[in-house]
């Protein structure tokens, strides 16, 4: 895929605002600003320099502005780079753009910016995907792992073992050149040495993806118990908003409903569900078959009770939620009806007291689903896979490395191991983007924002 014409989008959101940037790459991106720019001769200033000046179309005036010029290589697309900050009038921004389209520019794809920055070397693959989840980090934790990953932590690990594959690989192959003499230049105990260690990490990256899925889009976090025990009212407690309707009539609550809490730094989902019970109501027993798999796709389930219900009540229905091996948290709400009896009458019931309705203990409980999930402790410096593409390329390399391992114990050729090996390395590289195709590429940088 080659590239050699100059694109150009706006870089920041759209809509009326203080400042809008319009971003040029490619050869001719300086040259074709430099027409419709009133001030210095843009092409005779140094790289990394700004410069403030007119845009106008003739003898028309559109904006004043500042240029910012970024010169091939030292540019994030590694081409000459122009960035124009004006006036956020939509009008102003838009006059702009036709502009300089009319001068020769290309109005850019989605990602277009960010994979020339990958076609021209400036970063991998996986560095590239990273950009985008950084752009969509919503919460410190996603912000941390996006970050890491766009610093290039995941590529070096896997750089680091392809080299040791290849070095191999090459040895395999030329044993391969010298069949008939039947020598051996790769030592198969130190291969399979090598095999055992790499299939080490891939299991931990791997086995990181469900921490690292979680942290990018947040811990679902199912909201479940029997109709009117203040599910809906927990939820608008938690979000300090009417987010849920809150009635005293059982079954008002019949759908999902989602909204997201950044706690700590990190971002959960909480789901308020239908009330589970028996009921001949067929739309009501919809909502109570979607509250039980939201059940079952949750990390954490809080299943809350009234502090009117019998403690044996309780016990049989969290019997039922131990089935589904979900870590939960038993909170009992309207606490503040119970005495310190009351609350002795739930001994020997892991639970939590809260009184929703009031916000008494909602603050404290925020601090109980940090803990529980304990994610805030997890050190975002490791390599944490975050990107499904990623697990299922890992896991193909896991399989083609399992495959070296069972034909190095069996008197098979040469050629067999290094098929095998070339598979790994070629699912290796599909990661970082040392084997890739166009369909593939197109894929992954048409949902990036349009201008990144």
């Amino acid at each position: 895929m080659i590239v050699s014409d100059t694109i150009v989008a706006l870089s920041t959101p759209p809509g009326s605002g203080a400042i809008g940037v319009i971003r040029l790459s490619g050869a001719d991106a300086i040259g074709i600003v430099n027409k419709v720019f009133k001030g210095k001769d843009l092409e005779q200033q140094d790289s990394h320099t700004l410069h403030f000046g007119l845009i106008t179309d003739g003898l028309l005036i559109i904006d004043e502005v500042v240029v910012g010029l970024y010169k091939t290589p030292k540019s994030y697309t590694r081409e000459n780079v122009a960035e124009i900050s004006c006036h956020g009038s939509n009008y102003i921004i838009q006059q702009i753009i036709q502009l300089l389209i009319r001068q020769g520019a290309r109005a850019a794809k989605p990602g277009e910016f960010t994979l020339r920055a990958f076609l021209n070397g400036s970063m991998d693959l996986s560095r590239a995907e990273a950009v985008a989840d950084l752009i969509a980090s919503n919460s410190k934790a996603s912000h941390d792992v996006a970050m890491q990953q766009m610093r290039g932590g995941f590529a070096k690990e896997l750089e680091g073992l392809r080299e040791q594959l290849i070095h191999f690989a090459s040895m395999i192959e030329l044993e391969l050149d010298f069949a008939e003499e039947d020598v051996e230049f790769a030592n198969r105990g130190q291969l399979k040495q090598l095999i055992l260690q790499i299939a080490a990490v891939l299991n931990r990256l791997i086995s990181s993806f469900e921490t690292g899925n979680v942290l990018k889009n947040g811990v679902p976090v199912v909201i479940a118990g029997k109709p009117n025990v203040g599910k809906s009212t927990l939820l608008n407690a938690l979000l300090n908003e009417e987010r849920a309707i809150v009635s005293d009539i059982a079954g008002t609550t019949r759908d999902t409903i989602e909204d997201e809490l950044n706690i700590g730094g990190v971002l959960f989902r909480f789901i308020d569900t239908a009330g589970i019970r028996e009921t001949a109501d067929l739309i009501e027993a919809q909502g109570v078959a979607r509250t039980r798999e939201k059940m079952k796709q949750a990390r954490l389930i809080i299943y809350m009770a009234d502090a009117a219900q019998s403690p044996g009540e309780i016990r049989t229905q969290l019997n039922e939620l131990q089935q589904l091996d979900i870590p939960h948290l038993v909170l009992i709400n309207k606490a503040d009806l119970l005495g310190e009896e009351g609350r002795e009458a739930f001994a020997g019931i892991d639970a939590f007291f809260l009184s929703a309705k009031e916000g008494k203990g909602v603050e404290e409980l925020k601090k109980v689903l940090l803990e529980k999930v304990n994610l805030h402790r997890i050190n975002t410096d490791e390599t944490l896979v975050t990107n499904i593409r990623h697990v299922e390329a890992l896991k193909n390399t896991s399989a083609a490395l399992e495959r070296v391992l069972q034909h190095i114990d069996e008197p098979v050729a040469s050629d067999f191991l290094a098929m095998d090996i070339r598979q790994a390395l070629h699912y290796l590289g599909e990661i970082t983007g040392t084997v890739t195709t166009d369909d593939l590429l197109e894929n992954i940088f048409s949902k990036f924002c349009i201008g990144k």
